[in-house]
C-alpha cells in the first residue's frame, strides 16, 4: 500500500467512525444471530375482521410450532398506538419485529426506531412509504400480496362480465394505507383502460363492515343509477350487500358486488350469487414470515418483496373452493 492510498484509507475509516459516533444511519438492516429460540414481536394493526384474526392465528400457530416466544400487540386501528407498541417491543428486547403497518407514513418512526435499536423489521401485508424507508436498508423485506394486481384483476373480470352495467361506486379502504392506495390504483387504471365504465363515487369505508354499509347507503341514495359496487375488502362488501337489501335492490342482479380478501363468508356470498367475484388476499402469513426470518439468520440474501399467491373466486369455482377459504 502506498503512502497516499494508506492516508486515503485512514481518512475514510476516520470518516466512517465519525458517522457512527454522530449517530448517522448506515444503510444496512440489523443482523439477526442464529440461535435455538427467539423472542419475536408481532405488531398487529387491529382485530376487527376475519382476515386480521386469520393472520394473527397463523402467526401465533407458527411461533408455537417453532417454540418461539411471541410478543403480540393489537393497535386497535390506531397508528399512534402501533408506534407505541413497537417501542414497547424494542424496550422488551425482542430479536425481530413483524409489523403490519396500519398506514404508510405514520409507522416510519417505528421502523426507524427498531433499526436504531439493532432489531430487524419484516413488514407483513402492508408496506410503508418507499420514499421514507427502503427494504434492504431500513427494514428487511415486505411480505404480502400485490395490491395493485388485485385491483387490476377485479377490473379485468368486470370488463369481461359486466353485461351492460357501467356505473361504479368504489368503497375504499383505510385512507393512507398501502392496500387502499394500490387497490384503487390497480382498479381505476384498468377500468379506465377498458372503457365504457364510470366511477360515479369513491369514498373510504375504512375496511369496516358497518362503515362500509353506511357509506354504501349514502352513495346509493346519491347515485341511484349505480349498478356496480367495488369494495376494497370483504367486510365493506358485506356491508354494501346489507345496504343494497335495505334499498330494495338485489345484490348480484340489480347491482354487481366485487370484493378483495376471499374470506369464507364472502366466498359463500359468491356461491349464493350476492357477490360476483372476489380476489383472495391470503392471510396465512405464519409459515412464510418465520421461514424468511430464519433464512435471514442463516445469512441468506432476502428479496425486498416476497409476494403471496392469491386465488380468484367467481361462480365458476366458488363452491369447489369454499372449504379452502379462510
Amino acid at each position: 500500500m502506498t503512502m497516499i492510498s494508506r492516508r486515503t484509507f485512514m481518512l475514510a475509516a476516520t470518516a466512517v467512525g465519525a458517522l457512527a459516533v454522530a449517530g448517522v444511519a448506515i444503510a444496512e438492516v440489523p443482523k439477526l444471530t442464529q440461535k435455538d429460540t427467539y423472542k419475536v414481536g408481532f405488531a398487529q394493526t387491529e382485530s376487527n375482521n376475519p382476515w386480521r384474526i386469520a393472520q394473527t392465528n397463523s402467526m401465533k400457530a407458527e411461533a408455537e410450532k417453532l417454540g418461539f416466544q411471541l410478543v403480540y400487540t393489537d393497535a386497535a386501528g390506531s397508528a399512534a398506538k402501533q408506534v407505541a407498541d413497537v417501542n414497547a417491543m424494542i424496550a422488551q428486547g425482542v430479536d425481530v419485529i413483524f409489523l403490519a403497518p396500519r398506514e404508510e407514513k405514520p409507522l416510519i418512526p417505528a421502523v426507524m426506531a427498531a433499526k436504531k435499536a439493532g432489531i430487524p423489521v419484516i413488514l407483513l401485508d402492508r408496506s410503508v412509504d418507499p420514499s421514507l424507508a427502503k427494504a434492504g436498508e431500513d427494514y428487511l423485506t415486505f411480505i404480502g400480496s400485490n395490491f395493485v394486481e388485485e385491483g387490476k384483476r377485479v377490473a379485468e373480470w368486470l370488463a369481461k362480465n359486466a353485461n351492460g352495467k357501467s356505473k361504479i361506486i368504489e368503497l375504499e379502504g383505510t385512507t393512507g394505507s398501502s392496500p387502499a392506495n394500490d387497490r384503487k390504483k390497480g382498479f381505476d387504471e384498468a377500468i379506465q383502460a377498458a372503457g365504457g365504465f364510470e366511477i360515479v363515487a369513491s369514498q373510504t369505508g375504512d375496511f369496516a363492515r358497518d362503515k362500509g354499509r353506511q357509506v354504501a347507503e349514502a352513495l346509493l341514495q346519491a347515485h341511484p343509477d349505480a349498478d356496480i359496487i367495488y369494495a376494497h375488502n370483504d367486510e365493506m362488501a358485506m356491508g354494501a350487500i346489507a345496504a343494497l337489501e335495505v334499498a330494495g335492490k338485489v345484490p348480484g342482479k340489480d347491482v354487481l358486488v366485487l370484493s378483495i380478501d376471499g374470506g369464507k363468508e364472502a366466498v359463500q356470498a359468491v356461491v349464493d350469487g350476492k357477490i360476483a367475484a372476489v380476489v383472495e388476499c391470503n392471510p396465512r402469513f405464519g409459515p412464510k414470515a418465520f421461514e424468511t426470518m430464519l433464512r435471514y439468520a442463516k445469512g441468506e440474501a432476502i428479496d425486498p418483496i416476497l409476494v403471496n399467491e392469491d386465488k380468484f373466486y367467481d361462480a365458476s369455482n366458488a363452491a369447489a373452493e369454499l372449504a379452502n377459504a379462510y
